[in-house]
């Protein structure tokens, strides 16, 4: 397994940022692409994926700080790929994206232990580098 993971601190107009190797599974186009240019912008290594089934053969192939995932995505859902993706990195972040209230309690009353967070759509571009960084600053995983 190669490792692209890492941190580093980098300055933003002013403020530090963690910059780090980020995975993200989306399955709508246009915010997967708007999502990775936010987030590369800020300097971190973004992978891109469209469904839960490449995303377990990109964290088979690389480690990454943190996972970024919709929860409602056709075949392998956001709960089952962090669920899959805690066991593959324990250490990694996950992060979770819906636009649907039922999903987002489906997460919250899932046992186990939450996601640090999950942001609902539609977010603006400092929703989620906030987010982002958020996570980047804290320890907490799913496991």
């Amino acid at each position: 397994m190669s490792s692209v993971a890492y941190a580093r601190n980098v300055e933003f107009g002013g403020a530090e940022a963690n910059v780090a190797a980020i995975l993200l599974a989306e399955d709508d186009e246009a915010v997967r692409a708007f999502v990775t240019r936010a987030l590369t912008h800020r300097g971190h290594h973004v992978v891109a994926v469209s469904d839960g089934e490449a995303a377990i053969r990109a964290l088979e192939g690389q480690t990454f700080d943190l996972m970024l995932t919709d929860i409602v995505m056709p075949g392998l859902d956001g709960l089952a790929l962090a669920e899959t993706a805690g066991r593959i990195n324990p250490r990694m972040t996950i992060l979770m994206m819906t636009g649907f209230a039922a999903a987002r309690d489906r997460v919250t009353q899932n046992g186990g232990k939450a996601p640090l967070d999950i942001i609902t759509k539609p977010f603006s571009l400092k929703q989620i580098c906030s987010a982002v960084d958020s996570a980047l600053g804290s320890s907490s995983t799913v496991a």
